[in-house]
């Protein structure tokens, strides 16, 4: 089911229990994507500097 699909059934869902209806898909992506770049700018990512995973017997995997 895409986000169009699944905003009707919601539409369709919020009629028959007489509530408002959802804002369409995609209305906040401004915004949130300015929000993670902000947050992103005060809060840049760290780089681990060693192994990247503990010392151990390996997986059973292999991995």
């Amino acid at each position: 089911m895409d986000a169009i699909q699944q905003h009707m059934l919601d539409t369709y869902r919020a009629a028959q229990r007489s509530e408002p209806a959802p804002p369409p898909p995609g209305r906040h992506d401004r915004s949130v994507l300015r929000d993670l770049y902000r947050h992103w700018l005060t809060h840049p990512p760290t780089r681990r500097t060693g192994t990247s995973s503990p010392p151990g017997p390996p997986s059973p995997s292999g991995v």
